[in-house]
């Protein structure tokens, strides 16, 4: 039987198959189902669902450190996650209403935000021998490993019937609430039980969170682009097809998901704020030559990038942690997870108003834009930096090596 101490890490990993599952099938699901959709109307499909986990993140991070029942909630998160992508499966092939599909998204990313917070939790209280930096770069390996599986199986899958990505992504996440039920467990560590106010104030009280928050917001905006602008600039600009986008979602998130462990482990004899902030800035101007690029060369270049970011998600999940401590941890790693959601949902829109400004001045106004989405990147993770260094926010270096 699989124990408390792996089975966190292997929840995490199928947990995360559905999300990039859905994203070589993204057109299928907006412009082609519903004709007349603009770019707007398009990109929101994805912005939704992070709308959704921005609420579900504190909800189940503060419920979490106020009962100490992750295992319950998680459970339950898993549940609801199933039987909503259940229901999207029933509305693409049912409904005519794009309304209604974009409803069950919003549901979809407050279940599926709560049980990726509560697992990650999960995982950090059962560090063990290795410490928190080897524990939460085995955490961000199981997840970008799902979401790196997740888009080629999601393009096979989607190549031969759209309708089976979400279908098999609610069975999958059912089973996994039965597996949780059966075999997760809460750490038999005490924790102080605060109350929902205290917990806040804590958090508001460790200035230094806000590194991880502002990489976690910059990072997850530059996802929000790749998997909406990126994937539907491949498929009606490039001319890939469902199986080459979810192949060039994988080139990019195969060697980051791969890279991540041996990142966490680096975490803990090196800077981690100085890891953030040089894969940040090349990881920005990956972005920006991105458009640049011919069709030939995007795979090869999806895979440069992703060891790029490997660079800078492992230690930024572990000053989450670190800075959370045990009494607020499953709060601070929900406002990390809070912080990339909503740079994930301001990602598409973002990317997509500056698709309709940019169309009025060029001819080809995709290129300007992922300029723009990488300078950001860039931009913001200087200015942290830069923050940082002279104290802004209080010492914000972590000790190395971290320990739990």
């Amino acid at each position: 039987m699989i124990g408390p101490h792996l089975l966190p890490l292997l929840l995490l990993y199928g947990l995360m198959l559905p999300v990039t599952g859905m994203v070589p099938v993204l057109p299928d699901f907006t412009a082609q189902r519903f004709p007349g959709l603009g770019q707007f109307a398009s990109h929101l499909f994805m912005s939704v669902n992070m709308i959704g986990a921005l609420v579900g993140a504190p909800v189940a991070g503060l419920l979490s450190d106020r009962l100490g029942r992750r295992r319950t909630l998680a459970v339950g998160a898993l549940t609801v996650n199933g039987l909503t992508l259940l229901a999207i499966a029933w509305a693409y092939s049912r409904a005519d209403s794009y309304a209604l599909l974009l409803g069950l998204r919003l549901v979809e990313g407050f279940a599926h935000m709560s049980a990726l917070s509560l697992l990650m939790a999960l995982g950090a209280d059962h560090a063990g021998k290795g410490g928190l930096g080897a524990r939460m770069g085995a955490v961000g390996a199981c997840i970008s490993l799902g979401v790196a599986t997740g888009a080629p199986l999601g393009g096979f899958i989607g190549g031969i019937d759209p309708l089976w990505v979400p279908l098999g992504g609610g069975l999958l996440s059912l089973a996994l609430a039965v597996a949780g039920f059966l075999g997760l467990a809460d750490s038999g560590a005490a924790r102080p039980r605060m109350a929902a106010a205290e917990i806040v104030a804590t958090l508001r009280s460790r200035r230094q969170l806000a590194v991880p928050l502002a990489f976690s917001f910059a990072d997850r905006l530059t996802v929000g682009f790749i998997v909406s602008t990126l994937s539907l600039y491949l498929g009606l600009e490039i001319g890939f097809d469902a199986r080459r986008i979810g192949l060039a979602m994988a080139a990019f998130l195969v060697p980051f998901s791969v890279l991540t462990w041996p990142a966490g482990h680096l975490s803990r004899h090196w800077d981690p704020l100085l890891m953030m902030v040089a894969g940040s800035v090349l990881y920005g101007v990956f972005l920006a030559v991105l458009a640049f690029l011919p069709g030939d060369w995007i795979i090869a270049a999806m895979a440069t990038g992703g060891v790029i970011a490997a660079l800078m998600y492992a230690p930024s999940l572990v000053l989450a942690a670190h800075y959370g401590g045990a009494d607020c941890r499953a709060s601070a790693l929900a406002a990390f997870n809070m912080a990339g959601s909503l740079g994930f949902a301001a990602g598409p829109v973002l990317s997509s108003a500056l698709l309709a400004v940019f169309g009025g001045f060029v001819a080809r106004p995709h290129a300007p834009v992922f300029v723009v989405i990488g300078a950001i990147e860039v931009v913001l993770a200087v200015a942290v930096f830069v923050l940082v260094r002279r104290g802004g926010l209080g010492a914000a270096r972590a000790a190395t090596p971290i320990t739990p």
